[in-house]
């Protein structure tokens, strides 16, 4: 796993990097700068895109990973690549008709609790087309094993823009409804710097001899469009659904208690870069062995870390909340389901690239809309009820059901699941630590109580990890670090 590893912590630097930038801007810069009516309007538009953003992909980004090893002469190659690049206008072209035409309708169903979302149909439909192509060039690049980039510009580059874009708001050089038209410019020009290095990375050529199996790929990948919605709709649909219940400035207190928590996914993110291909590839070459080893050791490695996260979350989020202000300190429960949520899905591991690379995609596909449905159920009967809480609740049921389902899919068909010894030994240690440190409250300024606290329980926790060796990986990869 010597690649895995170390793509994956140069992935989870620069990721961390995003989040903290993004830790930034949502907690101290947007709750700041922005009234928490345009923050609520932000947030609408931005998972609004990303809900969209699968369908005009059209499955591409997980068809190039899938098939692209399985093409050995160039000209075939070629003629796959040139296939992948024009499959998305064949739902961009109509989609952007449908918004043009609808443009009312559709802003008359966003805004029907919230009329400030009405004038803003078009700015999703553009960012989400720009996300889209986005993740056409960055699987580009990551099928030549080619992912740090990518990733710096998915995690920091559009948070560093909207950190400038912000401090413009503020000195008021630019209004706030300049800043909107910018977060679109943003997205576009994020796209168009992607596409260059990854043209840089395997140089296009038009070649429009397409693939014997052209009809298998498209079939894969309009199937692909189905898995994608629904895991985004898993993600996202809470704050889109929020919108649409009660007054949008609740989508800003919510989505700042989710980014917090979503924190915890930020190694599943940095790793799965890598062990997507790697997986796609152990499959296409029928090595059983080896992707059981994979799927293990990735997951118990996502879970050490996002383990260890969790818990320094929770602990510190009091001493957190103190430095917010008071509007948005109430979300304890949204951050403790949607931890959970994150947590469950780390210790998968690669459970996702496993079914989506194999030949029972399809029965996942089908099984994440129905489960991307029960969400919606879920939200329509608990955000009424609860409120905030309830979208959060909503939103841990529905991925409790769906990785679940997904753990016992893999083991029943590849007789195999991602659990050894370790797991459970970790799991104890979590327990134990998370805890002690509850019992111990320091009095300080909450920026000195959450170093303190985040440093002795992470000495700790590391500590007992080197000393029993309970993880292979990182015990080499704190050797190596405490011999320098």
């Amino acid at each position: 796993m010597g690649i895995v590893l170390k793509q994956s912590l140069k992935n989870t630097l620069v990721t961390y990097l995003g989040f903290g930038i993004g830790a930034a801007n949502v907690l101290f810069l947007y709750t700041n700068f922005l009234t928490d009516e345009y923050y609520g309007l932000v947030n609408v538009i931005l998972s609004a895109s990303t809900i969209l953003m699968p369908l005009l992909a059209f499955g591409v980004p997980n068809t190039l990973v899938k098939y692209y090893s399985s093409f050995q002469d160039g000209r075939t190659s070629d003629g796959f690549l040139t296939l992948m690049l024009l499959l998305p206008l064949a739902l961009i072209l109509p989609v952007a008709l449908i918004a043009w035409v609808s443009n009312d309708a559709i802003g008359d169903f966003l805004s029907k609790e919230n009329a400030l979302v009405k004038e803003y149909v078009w700015y999703i439909f553009l960012i989400g087309m720009a996300m889209a192509y986005f993740e056409v060039f960055y699987a580009w690049a990551r099928i030549r094993m080619k992912s740090v980039f990518g990733n710096f510009m998915k995690e920091v580059f559009s948070r560093v823009g909207v950190t400038l874009l912000l401090v413009l708001v503020y000195f008021d050089i630019i209004s706030v409804l300049f800043f909107l038209k910018a977060l679109v410019a943003l997205y576009f020009l994020r796209t168009i710097a992607m596409k260059l290095y990854a043209y840089s990375v395997r140089k296009p050529r038009l070649v429009f001899n397409f693939p014997k199996n052209t009809n298998q790929i498209i079939l894969y990948s309009a199937l692909i469009i189905l898995g994608g919605s629904a895991a985004v709709v898993l993600l996202e649909i809470d704050k889109v659904m929020i919108n649409q219940f009660i007054e949008i400035e609740n989508v800003a207190y919510y989505s700042v208690a989710g980014f917090i928590a979503t924190v915890i996914a930020v190694p599943s993110r940095a790793m799965h870069q890598i062990t997507y291909p790697l997986t796609a590839e152990l499959l296409n070459n029928n090595d059983a062995t080896g992707l059981k080893k994979l799927y293990q050791k990735s997951s118990l490695t996502l879970f050490i870390v996002s383990g260890l996260l969790f818990l320094l979350i929770l602990l510190n989020l009091n001493d957190l909340y103190d430095m917010l202000p008071p509007a948005y300190r109430n979300g304890f429960m949204i951050v403790l389901w949607i931890g959970l949520a994150k947590l469950y899905d780390a210790v998968l591991g690669n459970n996702n690239s496993i079914l989506y690379n194999s030949e029972y995609y399809r029965t996942v596909l089908i099984m994440g809309v129905l489960l991307a449905i029960l969400t919606i159920l879920f939200n329509l009967w608990l955000i009424p009820k609860y409120g905030l809480n309830g979208a959060a609740i909503a939103s841990f049921s529905a991925f409790f059901i769906y990785n679940t389902a997904k753990l016992v899919f893999v083991k029943f068909k590849f007789n195999m699941h991602p659990f050894t010894s370790e797991t459970y030994k970790v799991m104890t240690l979590l327990l134990l630590i998370g805890g002690l440190f509850y019992c111990i409250q320091f009095s300080f300024h909450p920026i000195i109580n959450i170093a303190l606290k985040s440093f002795l329980m992470g000495a700790m926790y590391i500590g007992i990890l080197y000393w029993f060796k309970i993880s292979e990986d990182v015990f080499g990869v704190l050797s190596k670090f405490l011999k320098r």
